[in-house]
C-alpha cells in the first residue's frame, strides 16, 4: 500500500497540478503583500523570489523532464495568479495584458532553465552540478545589480547582493559535501551569470516591457 500511494504522488499529472497551485498561490501572495512593508514587497515581488521557488521545485521532482516541464508550468502560473489577483483587485490596468505576456513569455523561457537547475543540484552528476548551482544564484545577484544599476534602489541592492553571494556560498558548500569535483565552478561563474542576467534584463526585459 506504501509503494502505490508513494506511485500515485509521483505521476506526471499529481506532480505537474501541485506545482501549478503552488505556482498560483506564490503569484497571489506576491500580489497580496503589495504596500505592506517595503522590504517584504520587495522580497515577493521580485524575479529572484519566483525563480528560487521554480529551482526548488524542481530539485523536489525526481524525474528530469518533469523537472524542466514544471518549471515552465510554475513560473507561468505564478504570472497568471499574480496577474488574476490583480484584475480582482481592480489594477489591472490597459497596459496590464501586454505586461503580462511578457512575463509570462519570459517565465516560460526561464522556468524550463530553473526547473533543469534545481534537479541538477540535487540529482545530477559531474561538474554540471556546480554550473547548475551558478545558474541558480546568479539570478539574485544580476537583480541585485539591476536594482542599483537601473533603479537605483542601493539599499534594496546591498541586501540582495549579500543574499545572493550568501546563497552562492550556500551552494558551493553543498556541492562540495556532496563530492563534485570541481564545485568551485559555482562560485567561479555565479557572477558571470548575474552581469550576463542583468543584462538582459536591461537590454531585453525592459525595452519589452517599455513597448506595451
Amino acid at each position: 500500500m506504501a509503494t502505490l500511494t508513494a506511485s500515485h504522488r509521483d505521476t506526471p499529472v499529481t506532480i505537474l497540478t501541485a506545482t501549478a497551485i503552488f505556482g498560483l498561490l506564490l503569484g497571489w501572495a506576491t500580489y497580496g503583500l503589495h504596500g505592506t512593508t517595503p522590504l517584504l514587497e520587495r522580497a515577493t515581488n521580485s524575479v529572484s523570489t519566483w525563480i528560487i521557488w521554480t529551482a526548488a521545485a524542481g530539485a523536489l521532482i525526481r524525474v528530469r523532464p518533469l523537472a524542466v516541464w514544471g518549471g515552465a508550468l510554475m513560473m507561468l502560473a505564478t504570472c497568471g495568479g499574480y496577474y488574476a489577483a490583480s484584475t480582482l483587485g481592480d489594477t489591472f490596468g490597459a497596459g496590464g495584458l501586454g505586461t503580462a505576456v511578457v512575463w509570462s513569455m519570459a517565465g516560460l523561457a526561464g522556468g524550463p532553465l530553473l526547473g533543469w537547475a534545481g534537479w541538477t543540484v540535487r540529482r545530477g552528476r559531474g561538474d554540471v552540478r556546480a554550473v547548475a548551482g551558478a545558474v541558480i544564484a546568479m539570478v539574485t545577484l544580476g537583480e541585485a545589480l539591476w536594482l542599483g544599476l537601473a533603479l537605483h534602489y542601493w539599499g534594496e541592492a546591498a541586501v540582495f547582493m549579500a543574499v545572493g553571494a550568501l546563497l552562492t556560498a550556500l551552494l558551493t558548500i553543498y556541492l562540495a559535501r556532496a563530492g563534485v569535483q570541481r564545485y568551485w565552478l559555482c562560485a567561479a561563474l555565479a557572477p558571470v551569470g548575474g552581469l550576463a542576467f542583468y543584462l538582459a534584463e536591461e537590454g531585453i526585459l525592459d525595452g519589452l516591457l517599455g513597448s506595451v
